[in-house]
C-alpha cells in the first residue's frame, strides 16, 4: 500500500499543479489538461522502480479507467475533460496503458516506456505548440492539425525511441525513424480522442518489433 501512496501523492500533485495553472489562466484549457497529459509520463517508470507488480498495476489501472468514465458524465473533476471539443482521449489514455502493462510490464518494459513516452511527451507536446503557434494547418477528419504540431511529434517520438535504444544498447538503425513516422502519421487522426489508443499501442508493437525483438 506505501508504494501506492507514494504513486496517488504524485497524481494528487499534478491535480494540484493543473488547479492552480488554470486559477491564473482559465482560458487555456488545452494547456490545463496537457499538463496531466505530459506529468503522466514519469509514472510508469516509477512505478517500475517501486517494483510494483503487473498484477497491481493493471487492477489500478483498470480502476482508474472506471474512475475515468464515471468523471465523464459526472464531471466530479472538469480539469481533465475541460476542452474544446468532444473527446475521450483521458478514456482511451487509460486503456492504452492497460494493455501496454498486460503485454510488456514483465516481458518488454522497454517497449511499453516506448509506447508511454510517445503518447504523454510526443502527443502532449504536439498538442500545446499546435494550439500555441502559428504555422500551416489542415483537418483529418474534421480535426485541426499543424505543421508545427505535427513535427514537434516527429521529433519527440524520434527522441523517445532514440534515448531508449541508445541508453538499452539495442541497435541504432533506420527503425528508429520507422517508429516516430508511423507515430506521427497515427497521430493525425486524433478524432474522439482515438489517438491516445492507437499511437501508444502501435509504437510500443513497433518498438518490440523492429528493436527489442523480445
Amino acid at each position: 500500500m506505501l508504494k501506492f501512496g507514494f504513486i496517488l501523492i504524485y497524481i494528487c500533485i499534478l491535480f494540484l499543479i493543473s488547479i492552480l495553472y488554470k486559477k491564473f489562466n482559465k482560458n487555456n484549457k488545452e494547456a490545463i489538461r496537457k499538463i496531466i497529459h505530459i506529468g503522466i509520463g514519469p509514472l510508469i517508470p516509477f512505478a517500475k522502480f517501486l517494483d510494483i507488480n503487473q498484477t497491481s498495476a493493471l487492477y489500478f489501472t483498470a480502476l482508474v479507467s472506471v474512475l475515468t468514465l464515471i468523471n465523464y458524465k459526472s464531471k466530479l473533476f472538469p480539469t481533465i475533460e475541460d476542452v474544446d471539443r468532444k473527446s475521450y482521449g483521458t478514456l482511451f489514455y487509460c486503456l492504452s496503458l492497460f494493455i501496454l502493462i498486460y503485454f510488456f510490464w514483465n516481458k518488454d518494459p522497454t517497449s511499453l516506456f516506448a509506447g508511454f513516452f510517445i503518447m504523454t511527451f510526443g502527443d502532449g507536446l504536439a498538442g500545446l505548440i499546435g494550439k500555441n503557434s502559428q504555422s500551416k494547418s489542415w483537418l483529418v477528419l474534421n480535426q485541426k492539425k499543424s505543421f508545427f504540431g505535427t513535427m514537434t511529434m516527429f521529433i519527440a517520438s524520434l527522441l523517445v525511441v532514440f534515448s531508449l535504444s541508445y541508453f538499452q544498447k539495442y541497435s541504432l538503425n533506420i527503425n528508429i525513424f520507422t517508429i516516430a513516422f508511423i507515430s506521427t502519421v497515427l497521430e493525425q487522426f486524433s478524432i474522439l480522442g482515438i489517438d491516445n489508443f492507437i499511437v501508444p499501442i502501435s509504437a510500443a508493437f513497433c518498438f518490440n518489433f523492429f528493436i527489442t525483438g523480445l
